[in-house]
């Protein structure tokens, strides 16, 4: 899916260079609830930290609070906060180690608890840092004293209203138009505030507002401050997926302008579709280790956070593409496996690599293939699919070259051949072969989707036992190992 124009801009501006002199550069800990020294990068003004529950991603958000110290009229975070020592829990010889960059210059640090204490804590750099944990925030009615003021008489004492733009905003991301927010407080309890909305010429409380309408109210009423670091845990919560996608564009916005830093965890793929690969983390749990893998497509995540439809072995590939043409391979070639199988697509080229590495080390639960694409050195614990380039180049290359040109494609699309002929030959001469299918399909009047799989069906009934073996003989090998 094409990011936003919102998330496209901010891409462009820290493309540049010349923005967020105060950055979190990435983050490591030890001995700290399961994790053993891992390191998670920060290479985007929004960074989404995915995985299952209790895999860590709160823990890194604390973490990350506790790197600085509060700017100027802003709170600290201090360790002991998010890490407290009690009857069951003992954290000893624990340690945060943290990059960052303050300028021009790029420094480190830590703040380590060899014993009962916590040590570095005044050597922290400062900023400004906010953390919102959306996981916690429950209905105005339930919460600790709320259900005093609907049950006692009260009026409405004083308020903070919503600005112009911040409404606008709110609107925005709700998807409809409210004429008023405002957070009041009540001359029965001055110390809880109750946000109040207007919308359709009607009123009404948090007492009465749906938990998603909250959820931004609050997320919303929130200073993203100038060049700081903002934590926002299960940023989902209560929103459904429209509202998640105007969330992302409206925090890139804000990541923009205000030159802040945005760490957000998640289960939710609509959340990272809206990101590019680089500002995707997942925390990967195999056996009793973790693995921070970058670049993860919204699927593979999902796979990995979902029990439903596993079947006997998982196949990585890089994208959609390469997934249709694995597929289409196997359906024609080795049918006998394609039930057994299934085809993920993972995300970044390097992510391959990585996930090769963990496969090699027999690390994953059940097994697993990596697939690099064609134009891919070789790599450890990976294989390599087939036409020695790129899927588009190497599906559309043969095609072209075959006698006659483009087989069968005219037939399984229902084109006539010229016209086929003339839409791919054309499509070949664009720079990106990202942009092929789609230029194709575009001319021809098919979908993408309908013009790449019978592509790659005509492609694999033309491959030879030789070109198919390593495919055949990669996934038996593992599921024979196994």
């Amino acid at each position: 899916m094409a990011l936003s124009d919102a998330m496209r801009r901010l891409e462009r501006k820290w493309a540049a260079g010349n923005g967020w002199p105060k950055r979190l550069e990435w983050l490591e800990l030890q001995k700290i609830r399961g994790w053993s020294g891992q390191r998670i990068p920060f290479d985007f003004p929004i960074v989404a930290i995915v995985g299952e529950n209790g895999s860590g991603k709160s823990t890194l958000l604390q973490a990350s609070a506790c790197v600085y110290r509060g700017a100027s009229e802003g709170r600290t975070f201090f360790p002991s906060e998010f890490f407290p020592e009690t009857a069951w829990d003992k954290i000893e010889e624990a340690v945060i180690t943290f990059g960052y960059q303050q300028g021009a210059t790029h420094q480190s640090g830590s703040i380590r608890k060899p014993t009962s204490r916590w040590l570095g804590q005044p050597d922290r750099p400062e900023r400004a840092v906010s953390y919102i944990d959306l996981s916690r925030l429950q209905p105005v009615g339930t919460r600790v004293g709320y259900a005093r003021i609907a049950k006692n008489k009260h009026k409405e004492q004083s308020a903070r209203l919503f600005a112009d733009a911040r409404l606008k905003r709110f609107s925005e991301v709700m998807g409809r138009e409210y004429q008023s927010a405002r957070f009041a407080l009540s001359d029965y309890d001055a110390n809880r505030p109750i946000p109040v909305l207007s919308k359709n010429d009607s009123e009404y409380s948090g007492f009465h507002q749906g938990s998603g309408e909250t959820t931004i109210a609050e997320l919303l009423d929130v200073d993203f401050p100038k060049y700081g670091l903002v934590l926002i845990d299960e940023i989902e919560s209560s929103l459904h997926p429209r509202a998640q996608r105007r969330l992302m564009r409206d925090l890139a916005e804000a990541a923009r302008l205000q030159e802040c830093q945005i760490i957000i965890s998640t289960h939710s793929p609509y959340i990272l579709e809206e990101l590019p690969l680089r500002a995707r983390n997942y925390i990967l749990e195999t056996g009793r280790s973790k693995e921070i893998v970058t670049g993860v497509s919204p699927q593979f995540a999902m796979t990995k956070m979902d029990d439903e439809n596993h079947p006997e072995c998982e196949l990585f590939v890089e994208d959609e593409n390469a997934k249709t043409l694995l597929g289409e391979i196997l359906a024609t070639h080795c049918r006998d496996l394609v039930q057994r199988c299934q085809i993920i697509p993972y995300g970044a080229a390097n992510l391959g690599v990585a996930l090769g590495q963990i496969a090699a080390a027999g690390r994953f639960p059940r097994p697993t293939v990596v697939f690099l694409d064609g134009d891919s050195d070789q790599s450890t614990g990976c294989s390599i699919l087939p036409g020695g380039d790129a899927p588009e180049r190497a599906v559309f290359g043969s095609l072209r070259s075959r006698q006659p040109q483009w087989g069968d494609l005219w037939v399984r699309i229902g084109r006539d051949l010229a016209s086929t002929a003339d839409a791919c030959q054309r499509a070949m001469l664009i720079g990106d072969h990202h942009d092929w299918v789609k230029h194709a399909a575009n001319s021809l009047q098919l979908s993408g989707m309908t013009l790449w799989q019978a592509m790659c069906a005509e492609y694999a009934s033309k491959l030879t036992q030789q070109e198919v073996d390593p495919i055949r003989v990669s996934i038996e090998t593992t599921l024979l190992d196994r």
